[in-house]
């Protein structure tokens, strides 16, 4: 969430309770004369200056896209929507104005839960929308923080957030119960004296452990899961990206990662097992404020909020090719 909507007020970092260490020693951009995503058209487009500015993204069983709608902070309320692979929308839940919808996900027996950003501590927090049923809150979140990225674990026992302002991956249990601080570190922290102090953006749940992206500080993080639960030292993946916003991963097997580097960089990077990074996509590709990536199969889905004028909010979608993406061996 890069968000040049309402913010809240920044926090100070809160104290480590996990020393940072490198994942991997990395080493200089990768370059490729082969791309690693073409054919990229777009799905669908929407209208920015009434709220429809994408924000994250989950793609489901049948090919649909599940999509976070930011709204406007004195319009449009947020939305939470179903985009066919044709374009077709389906509004699933509507939040209130000056809310926000953020992160997403989706359970194996179809419920959708998502984040609400909102000053009210009524319903700031984790949403969840049953299959034919009505959006209610699961568990309440700090009012001054931001929650963001959402993921689910492989066991669907407990829901993960990553909170942009309070340096903190939250954890709530998906049978009920009140959020816990999974995880409170300066790593997650965003930098105060930053135009946009945003900390800890996006989040998955992959191989055993939880991802993280930092906005500010440009780092995808790994925090292995304990078998009891715990967060285990945190491994610094990279640390040259810029504005990184959501990511994805090529399947459930590998480690390689589509990130999205929000405005004013524009960019969609693959980041390598090793740490090495290499740019799959551009301004060129029409890019435009990205926020997320999804993979379906071997493409790609590309979320783009639309934030600079001419505020170009689309859903885009591109082909993988493999043998591209691992054209060097510094991403094998």
């Amino acid at each position: 969430m890069n968000k040049r909507f309402k913010l809240g007020a920044a926090v100070a970092a809160t104290a480590a309770v996990l020393t940072s260490a490198p994942y991997v020693s990395a080493t200089p951009e990768q370059t490729s004369s082969q791309p690693a995503i073409t054919q990229v058209k777009t799905v669908a487009t929407f209208d920015f200056t009434a709220g429809d500015a994408p924000e994250n993204i989950t793609i489901n069983p049948d090919h649909s896209a599940t999509l976070s709608m930011l709204g406007a902070p004195a319009g449009k309320r947020p939305e939470l929507v179903r985009i066919t692979p044709s374009g077709q929308r389906t509004v699933l839940a509507v939040g209130q104005r000056g809310d926000q919808i953020t992160g997403n996900t989706r359970g194996s027996d179809g419920t959708i839960y998502y984040n609400v950003q909102s000053s009210h501590r009524s319903r700031n927090g984790v949403w969840k929308l049953p299959p034919s049923g009505t959006p209610q809150r699961m568990a309440a979140l700090p009012a001054d923080g931001i929650p963001n990225g959402l993921a689910i674990d492989p066991g669907e026992q407990t829901l993960y957030v990553a909170d942009s302002l309070k340096s903190t991956v939250w954890a709530v249990p998906v049978q009920g119960g009140p959020a816990t601080a999974w995880l409170t570190d300066p790593a997650l922290a965003p930098d105060p004296y930053a135009s946009l102090p945003l900390g800890a953006n996006g989040l998955r749940f992959h191989n055993g452990a939880v991802w993280v992206s930092n906005f500010n500080k440009g780092t995808l993080l790994r925090i292995p899961v304990t078998p009891a639960g715990a967060a285990a030292r945190i491994h610094t993946v990279t640390s040259s990206l810029t504005a990184v916003d959501d990511f994805s991963f090529l399947n459930d097997r590998s480690d390689v990662v589509f990130a999205t580097e929000n405005d004013p960089t524009d960019q969609v990077s693959v980041v390598y097992p090793n740490g090495t990074t290499k740019t799959a996509l551009t301004a060129s590709d029409g890019l435009a404020s990205p926020t997320a990536t999804a993979v379906s199969g071997r493409q790609l889905y590309i979320t783009n909020a639309g934030l600079t004028k001419p505020h170009d909010a689309k859903l885009q979608r591109g082909d993988i090719k493999l043998r591209a993406l691992f054209s060097s061996p510094l991403g094998r």
